[in-house]
């Protein structure tokens, strides 16, 4: 018996025999397939503010989601308490609303494959409270004393490990222990009395709390917040028009997955909505351009074992020399196309449903060094980093806010630029990338995406991309 399923089963008194029970419950109206999704969830949050520990939390969540599919109607219910009544009383509930002709014996369970991407021996959230404590004190003191300009400081830790069980009708039972931490700061600088001006950074992933004494110190995130809030106060005002635009390397990848990567989910193009819908094996991006979503890399935020339906996550080509390769399924569009699941079922927590989302997304990189993309340059825009934005899936349009960017004149970066805005269209921008930097590089390890009011933890990577033509939105 594996550590997770003797977790279950020690804790909640859940055998493989009561799993078996529940899915035949499940599937006692008929239905094509179900699925258990059992989840544990130890959390905690910590929040310094005026140098003062303004909040610290810990919490505890726990429920099941049972799911039918019948055809492309699906039937869900959760419940929050494991006693063997409500759970019954959820797979009953389940199964009266995917009721339907069809009908299958389930097989008996057996469990999935293992691995393990993220071999941590103690989570974050099982070592001292002190300890995180100390994190965001320590970032406070890093940020103010970067310079006398610092005013305001804030730091934010936060950590959980999550244990899941998943049961499904096809015999398939999968177990995962994810751990994941994340310490952010923001500061704000102001000089001369003038307008305050905003930083920010952060990382972690699924890593032991180690990792904050190594690699992802508070006192370099907070001198990354402290840098960016003082060249902002420099900053021009952006110039409107049609530009050539260079992204830098890292978080910039965000416009990627927003722009490219949520129009790749196979809900949105087996409905016909996204403006990637039926294009496979055609030209959608510039031949530079090779595009993975990855959640097989070891310790990355983005990364499971196995994602929400049990299945196991892999590598998946999306867009390869610009040509469409595929799309991210879930399980249920995976059933309804016929393509092969690609382990991109996700939910935030045992009272959503799943659906297909990313995990690691990034562009590959090229063969341009970084500086020769700028120096080919004689006019443009050099985004560094982005604060947020938006993406239409239909038409792929979007708008993105650049948080830290500089005016490219004659080759070379100069002037820092503010209130700095990407307009344009996902599958045209892609086409216009006229170089790639061989300089890939993921994003500390911050991010969180939204679809449909569910969050989930993702990561983002790019090389440094020159893109031809980008409307830019400014004042100037």
């Amino acid at each position: 018996m594996s550590y997770s399923e003797s977790f279950f089963a020690s804790k909640f008194q859940i055998t493989r025999r009561d799993l078996e029970n529940y899915l035949s419950e499940a599937l006692s109206r008929g239905g094509d397939y179900a699925d258990l999704y059992f989840e544990y969830l130890s959390t905690s949050n910590l929040s310094i503010d005026e140098s003062i520990v303004k909040s610290a939390t810990q919490g505890v969540s726990l429920g099941v989601g049972v799911r039918v599919i019948s055809g492309e109607r699906t039937g869900y219910a959760y419940s929050d308490d494991l006693s063997p009544e409500k759970i019954k009383r959820a797979a009953q509930v389940a199964a009266m609303i995917a009721s339907g002709p069809a009908k299958v014996d389930k097989s008996s369970l057996h469990e999935g494959g293992r691995r393990n991407l993220y071999p941590v021996l103690t989570a974050p959230n099982e070592t001292a409270f002190e300890e995180r404590v100390a994190l965001v004190q320590r970032a406070d003191i890093a940020a103010r004393t970067y310079d006398s300009r610092i005013f305001q400081v804030q730091a934010t830790y936060a950590d959980s490990l999550k244990h899941v069980m998943v049961a499904t009708s096809e015999g398939v039972l999968s177990f995962d222990r994810q751990p994941l931490a994340r310490l952010s700061v923001s500061a704000l600088a102001r000089e001369n009395g003038g307008v305050p001006q905003q930083g920010y950074s952060g990382g972690g992933g699924r890593y032991e709390l180690e990792y904050f004494q190594t690699s992802g110190t508070p006192e370099r995130f907070a001198a990354e917040a402290a840098r960016q809030a003082l060249v902002q106060l420099d900053a021009v005002e952006a110039p409107a028009g049609e530009n050539v635009v260079v992204l830098g390397p890292g978080w910039p990848g965000v416009l990627l997955h927003e722009a490219v990567g949520h129009g790749l989910e196979a809900d949105f193009n087996r409905k016909g909505v996204s403006a990637f819908s039926g294009r496979i094996g055609q030209q959608v991006a510039s031949p530079l351009c090779t595009i993975i979503d990855d959640g097989t890399m070891q310790g990355r935020r983005g990364s499971l074992n196995v994602d929400d339906e049990g299945n196991e996550t892999q590598q998946n080509v999306l867009i390869e020399n610009g040509i469409l390769r595929g799309y991210l399924q879930d399980r249920l569009s995976s059933r309804i196309t016929g393509a092969a699941a690609t382990g991109n079922g996700r939910r935030e927590s045992y009272e959503h449903i799943p659906m297909p989302r990313m995990t690691n997304t990034f562009m590959l990189a090229g063969q341009s060094d970084p500086e020769e993309i700028i120096r080919s340059v004689p006019k443009g825009l050099y985004c560094a980093n982005f604060a947020g934005g938006q993406v239409d899936i239909t038409s792929g349009n979007f708008v993105f806010s650049a948080s830290e960017s500089y005016l490219i004149e004659n080759g070379k970066l100069t002037r820092p630029v503010k209130n700095a805005t990407l307009i344009g269209n996902g599958p045209e921008a892609m086409k216009y990338v006229s170089m790639v930097g061989k300089d890939l590089k993921l994003d500390e390890g911050i991010g969180i995406c939204g679809k449909e009011g569910q969050s989930v933890p993702v990561g983002v990577g790019i090389p440094t991309v020159r893109i031809d033509r980008m409307t830019v939105g400014g004042t100037a």
